[in-house]
């Protein structure tokens, strides 16, 4: 027993071990603590610059979904009316423009369909396209199917319809896909 005691217990080693560890991890903690305690004010600086960046960053992204929803293209407003007549001895179809917006009767602002054959907007007799309240125009056919519109009819080299047939006009505004008139003709 003398022995174990000289060498002391085994209790006391381990003893003496652990407080040796935990020593060590003390003097291990108190530099990562120094360490720490002088980053302290890093991570609210990284913090705010982040919430900040995500601010701006949500405000660029609103204000480009919301100047970029401005109002939707509206086409021109119009009351045409179409009616079947007879120029010379080919039958055309006359539209009036009756009144409201101006209807811009170019490839670049308006379709005409007759019957979904596109019409080849020419306005042979206008300085101007536009097609104002008070002002007619004639859909014709100048042969082999092809229709035109002009200011006048002189063009017109046969029937655009046979007696009691209905066409279906339509003008079409390019800008918004939106009908301008959707007008039926009986002749």
């Amino acid at each position: 027993m003398d022995e174990e005691i000289r060498e002391g217990r085994p209790e006391e080693k381990i003893s003496k071990h652990v407080k040796s560890n935990e020593q060590e991890r003390n003097t291990q903690m108190c530099k990562a603590n120094r360490f720490l305690k002088e980053e302290d004010a890093v991570s609210p600086v990284i913090g705010v610059i982040l919430m900040v960046a995500i601010t701006v960053i949500l405000a660029a992204v609103i204000a480009a979904f919301v100047f970029g929803m401005g109002p939707p293209e509206q086409a021109p407003q119009a009351s045409l009316r179409a009616s079947a007549t007879m120029e010379g001895t080919s039958s055309v179809i006359k539209l009036d423009h009756q009144g409201g917006n101006a209807v811009y009767l170019d490839d670049t602002h308006t379709k005409v369909l007759v019957d979904g054959t596109t019409v080849d907007v020419t306005l042979l007799n206008s300085s101007t396209e536009a097609f104002d309240a008070g002002e007619s125009v004639y859909l014709y056919n100048i042969g082999s199917g092809d229709l035109e519109l002009a200011g006048n009819s002189t063009g017109a080299t046969e029937d655009i319809a046979a007696t009691g047939v209905t066409k279906n006009v339509k003008i079409i505004d390019v800008g918004s896909q939106q009908m301008i008139a959707d007008l039926k003709v009986n002749f």
